[in-house]
């Protein structure tokens, strides 16, 4: 399977139910950002998930007919989007949807074109390898003796030891966000590059530095950001 590229380091963590994916996931995310680096996380839900259920304001908003609903607080703030039978975003379209990030770590999306960590465990519903299916599969996380054929096997408790695996498959990734703005704030001051922006949206700080790409050239072709 032909391995994507993506301008933002890609990891995922795939494996079927029951397999121990979450709690891998969370651990890995924890050991990263105990590192210093900073993480964004894509999950793929399986049913019509909802994060406003009850009688909360957004939710009787959804309800009313709205498309989208932004819930913003001084903690956090989340838009919900109404898909309404159209096709959900596709797993570009979702990664470019994230703020800039040292690591993007992803749980689901068993067939996505990007390295990963397959998790097995005694009480998954399903016992099928991925491994031997996915060439992406660069190691294995189990709670009991597997047969690897040829790829690293760690415990489910070595989180340090897989972290280190994912640096060195797709990193470095210490400091990558600190550095692209650095890059970009020097682009800005030379006037080598213009900045982008999403329409409706004020990018700052480190934010808006990140966000930059090369002017056009004189003919005419661009690169993407």
């Amino acid at each position: 399977m032909t391995r994507l590229q993506f301008p933002v380091p890609v990891f995922g963590v795939a494996g079927w139910k029951k397999s121990g994916k979450t709690t891998l996931t969370v651990r890995l995310v924890e050991e990263f950002t105990r590192r210093g680096l900073k993480v964004a996380t894509v999950k793929h839900a399986h049913h019509a998930f909802q994060i406003d259920d009850g009688e909360t304001d957004s939710a009787r908003h959804r309800r009313a007919g709205a498309g989208q609903v932004a819930v913003v607080s001084a903690e956090r703030w989340a838009i919900v989007t109404e898909l309404n039978g159209a096709p959900e975003p596709n797993f570009e379209e979702v990664l470019a949807a994230l703020e800039p990030a040292d690591l993007v770590i992803v749980e689901g999306y068993k067939s996505a074109p990007i390295p990963k960590i397959e998790a097995r465990r005694l009480a998954s519903f399903t016992r099928r390898p991925l491994a031997s299916e996915d060439s992406n599969v660069i190691a294995i996380a189990a709670d009991h003796d597997v047969d690897g054929g040829g790829l690293p096997v760690f415990s489910l408790d070595d989180i340090s030891q897989m972290a280190d695996l994912i640096d060195k498959t797709i990193g470095p990734l210490e400091g990558r966000v600190a550095r692209a703005a650095a890059d970009a704030t020097h682009a800005i001051g030379s006037g080598e590059a213009q900045l982008l922006s999403t329409p409706g949206r004020s990018l700052q700080g480190p934010e808006r530095e990140a966000f930059v790409a090369p002017k056009p050239d004189d003919g005419g072709e661009t690169l993407d950001g």
